[in-house]
């Protein structure tokens, strides 16, 4: 049986065009010769497995609809599982797993397999951590608990309920790459009958459906009013879509099948007022930078970072990104990873975290290369907000959010800019939470591992009272 030869030179060339990168430096890059690369973009010569495995390598969003193009997708998996920092010793060849995932595609999937069941072994340590600082075990989780884990593992992206947003979306916006306030007013009022009054009270969205009347508090930024009326639109329009995932979902208990419909809705917001196709071609153009997003979207900071968390529709991924909100006692609120980074399930992340300094210095962007005890290092950026109350009476929310990828994604993440993500000392060392972190020399540990003992000298000390066996 032989492989399908990949013949790519169009956009080859065309990725080239648009870095504005000149053949000669391009080959170089790519460690073969210019005259090679010439023969490559006129389609005269195949993609080789190590020049796809580096092209993937070095341009992985331009060259994840090659792979799938190519029917590559076992391949892709097995080197995804290789490149685990575990075999950073002896990495093996990509010819290797070329041939592997070909001649052995049973031996290929168990390899898969067996990888991916020691990354959930790890993040069983997080249950555990659940356990010791929540209180609860695993088959007692509460509500909100079974919903925010729903959403992980539907990997934060829900298929009919994105497309279903984005044609509507594509009905309303027009020209423009999001809808008005005043054309999704005129749908809610001319299509579905519900009349708006904005008047200031406890809550910040209160729809009668049996009235068929919507109440917006105006104290509210433009961007969270805009939400409000859109979450009510998208509950309304795609009830049945929304409906539907909620009956198949395995959640127990009402509150919680509640809970889902809730987030559903505010899913569908977000993906109408950020519709999947031109918001990830925007997020490219700009090299995902949020305030420039924000503002051609007319959305705030924290609802265009969490949509970027949800591109990973198949076939069309943007980056994997993480996603998260912080709030100033260090609780995780929101959360969701599309990386190989998890976060600690209840309370804080790890001290040394950016994001816990940003929750302090509100409305700045802090920047961080971090390196996770598994070797990965992440770019990430970090922003403190404010939401004003509209009365001196309520205290205003303050929290921070952060947003990051995995480093070899730096050169499309702005926020990296200039810097080494490569330099040995560069990268601050961070843990996921103090329970599950093995580092034995963090000088920041508020707590000792639940897997390892401690041993404690009377007559020496050190920062951290004890050391770990």
């Amino acid at each position: 049986m032989s492989r399908q030869r990949i013949f790519a030179g169009n956009r080859l060339k065309q990725l080239r065009t648009d870095r504005a990168i000149k053949q000669a430096e391009f080959a170089a890059h790519l460690g073969i010769s210019t005259s090679y690369l010439s023969q490559i973009e006129h389609d005269d010569r195949p993609l080789t497995p190590a020049l796809l495995d580096r092209l993937q390598r070095l341009f992985p969003l331009e060259w994840e609809e090659v792979a799938a193009e190519a029917g590559d997708r076992r391949a892709g998996a097995l080197r995804e599982a290789a490149a685990d920092p575990l075999f950073a010793a002896s990495p093996l060849p990509p010819e290797q797993l070329e041939r592997a995932a070909l001649q052995q595609p049973q031996l290929a999937d168990q390899f898969v397999a067996l990888h991916a069941a020691y990354r959930r072994a790890g993040q069983r340590l997080q249950i555990i951590d659940e356990a010791l600082t929540g209180g609860t075990a695993e088959g007692s989780r509460l509500p909100w608990e079974e919903v925010r884990d729903w959403f992980h593992d539907a990997g934060n992206y829900v298929d009919s309920i994105d497309r279903a947003a984005e044609a509507l979306a594509g009905q309303l916006r027009g020209k423009e790459p999001s809808p008005a306030i005043e054309t999704i007013e005129r749908r809610l009022r001319d299509a579905l009958g519900i009349s708006i009054v904005y008047s200031q009270t406890q809550a910040l969205r209160d729809f009668d459906a049996t009235m068929r009347h919507l109440v917006i508090d105006p104290s509210q930024p433009a961007e969270s009013r805009r939400f409000q009326l859109a979450h009510q639109l998208a509950a309304l329009a795609l009830a049945g879509e929304i409906a539907a995932v909620v009956e198949a979902s395995p959640l127990r208990t009402p509150a919680a099948r509640q809970l889902l419909h809730v987030g559903l809705a505010n899913y569908a917001a977000g993906a109408v007022l950020m519709p999947y196709a031109p918001f990830r071609a925007s997020a490219r153009a700009v090299r995902h930078d949020i305030d420039r997003l924000r503002m051609q979207y007319g959305v705030s900071f924290e609802q265009a970072c969490h949509r970027l968390s949800t591109l990973q529709r198949p076939g069309a991924r943007g980056i994997p990104m993480f996603f998260c909100r912080v709030d100033m006692a260090g609780n995780i609120t929101k959360r969701h990873s599309a990386t190989r980074l998890q976060f600690a399930r209840f309370g804080g992340a790890c001290p040394l975290w950016i994001v816990h300094e940003a929750a302090a210095i509100p409305d700045r962007i802090l920047f961080q290369l971090a390196e996770t005890p598994d070797g990965l290092r992440y770019v990430s950026m970090a922003k403190g907000l404010v939401k004003p109350s509209g009365s001196y009476a309520r205290s205003p929310r303050r929290y921070a959010v952060a947003l990051g990828c995995e480093a070899q994604y730096a050169g499309d993440f702005v926020y990296a800019d200039g810097v080494d993500v490569a330099a040995p000392q560069a990268a601050t060392r961070i843990g996921l939470s103090c329970r599950i972190c093995p580092r034995d020399d963090c000088d920041q540990r508020a707590f000792p591992p639940s897997d390892r003992p401690i041993l404690v000298d009377p007559d020496r000390r050190d920062v951290v009272p004890y050391r770990i066996g």
